[in-house]
């Protein structure tokens, strides 16, 4: 592996296949509840609810993947609903080790903060239960007000510190720091209110765009993001978008315009500890073609060896964001996701689209694939059923036709989670295929999409 020097902390950048054990002495308690992406901004979380299906059991995906992260004993996750059974004994016919669960449904999550902040969750049964446990790190999707105070209800520390968590997800103060290195960013205007998100696409019009992209300074999945045409009025944006204050307009590159020809969506993976930060994975973001929302991601990307000095370049890129994230007081997995614009005359120019200071879509994957097949391939995508089946029904279609991942040949196509119905059925559920190839991962998720005797379809991620 190499270590890049002359830095507040080192980049190491492993060989191949390498994923760094961030935490291989260590355990963990995660509170695995989506809505607290949001740093106490409950119109984006109700955007999220609203918006999205079995909103409850996406916080499964870190059963299979926490032991992988956090090596050092018995680790905790807190979901919201219980996970489908039938797919955690598929876990452990793989040979991982599963951390023991709990269940706190998130309107009873939002209440125990409620008690936690008025100093009245004693003897909570929850509490009394956790009291007791040998982990020393308490930790959660993002470090908010309620993992902190978990934290110190509990005696625990936590990763990242509330500050660090909080800026390190903030995309304008990202971007000020990409702009003050002189790194590429995106023509940008600053919207205290709708009406000033108008005055900007006004001002992108005048300037020949057609397309503008409005970014609340703190979002995820989606919320906080949408395009919008420069020769219309936006409409009323959510109150979400202005939350932390003034919301980003961006100018939305497309092919055909400004020299560009191809765009492209590349992602490092990241993993900060106390004294250095690992960049251990490249993978290819899939986004809808519309609003740019993340749908799955392949790994390694097909095109890296098509661009000479393009992987040093994210690399470089990248790390440079590791070091700002790592000085905001942040640690765990990130990513540094990109906007790759290949140009007319045969260059390119990559952008820093944002950090996700958490553990994401992309993660999961990344950890299993590498996990079991360190120099294969690795492609994810979420498949959503037109009829809900029982997991347990689905897992044997699965290896019925051959398409199930076995830990013996490393091959086939390993169900990270399984979204839920109220009736336990599974509506949809992330689906990774691994393999020795990017063109044998694609295959074997449309072998699975069309000749199993099931009807689904792809849709987006969270």
């Amino acid at each position: 592996m190499g270590v890049i020097p002359e830095s507040d902390i080192p980049l190491v950048i492993p060989t191949q296949g390498y994923t760094p054990n961030c935490w291989e002495n260590r355990s963990v308690i995660f509170f695995a509840n989506l809505l607290s992406l949001f740093f106490g901004n409950r119109g984006g979380a109700k955007l999220l609810e609203d918006e999205i299906s079995c909103v409850d059991s996406y916080g499964g995906r870190l059963a299979p993947v926490l032991g992988l992260i956090f090596g050092g004993g018995e680790n905790v996750l807190v979901l919201e609903r219980k996970p489908d059974p039938a797919l955690t004994d598929f876990f452990r016919s793989i040979g991982l080790k599963l951390p023991r669960l709990e269940i706190l449904p998130r309107n009873a999550f939002v209440s125990l903060g409620d008690l936690l902040s008025r100093g009245q969750a004693a003897g909570h049964p929850l509490l009394d239960r956790l009291m007791i446990e040998r982990a020393e790190i308490l930790d959660g999707f993002v470090t908010d007000e309620t993992i902190a105070l978990l934290a110190a209800t509990l005696g625990k520390r936590t990763l990242s510190s509330l500050s660090g968590s909080h800026r390190g997800n903030n995309k304008l103060l990202l971007h000020e720091h990409l702009e003050s290195i002189g790194l590429p960013v995106f023509p940008t205007r600053l919207a205290n209110n709708t009406g000033e998100v108008a005055a900007a696409l006004d001002e992108f019009r005048n300037e020949g765009r057609r397309h503008a992209v409005a970014k609340a300074q703190i979002g995820a999945s989606g919320i906080g993001l949408v395009r919008l045409a420069t020769d219309e009025h936006p409409g009323e944006l959510p109150g979400a978008f202005f939350h932390e204050g003034p919301c980003m307009v961006q100018a939305w590159l497309e092919a055909g315009s400004d020299g560009i020809r191809e765009i492209l969506s590349p992602s490092v993976q990241l993993f900060l500890n106390d004294d250095s930060a690992y960049l251990y994975d490249v993978t290819e973001q899939i986004l809808s073609a519309h609003e740019s929302v993340h749908e799955g991601n392949e790994s390694p990307p097909t095109y890296l060896d098509d661009f000479p000095g393009l992987l040093r370049e994210l690399f470089r890129q990248a790390g440079e964001a590791a070091r700002w994230l790592h000085r905001q007081g942040y640690r765990g997995a990130a990513s540094v996701d990109f906007l790759l614009t290949l140009l007319d005359d045969g260059s390119f120019v990559a952008y820093v689209c944002e950090i996700n200071a958490r553990v994401t879509g992309a993660t999961y994957p990344s950890v299993l694939a590498r996990h079991f097949r360190p120099r294969g391939a690795w492609r994810m995508r979420n498949l959503r059923l037109t009829t809900p089946l029982p997991g347990a029904l689905l897992l044997e279609k699965l290896q019925a036709h051959a398409e199930l991942f076995t830990k013996d040949n490393g091959r086939g196509i390993l169900p990270v989670n399984f979204n839920l119905e109220p009736d336990g059925l599974v509506r949809k559920g992330q689906f990774l295929a691994v393999a020795e190839d990017v063109p044998s991962c694609r295959e074997l998720l449309e072998i699975a999409r069309h000749d199993l005797p099931v009807a689904w379809d792809y849709t987006r991620d969270r």
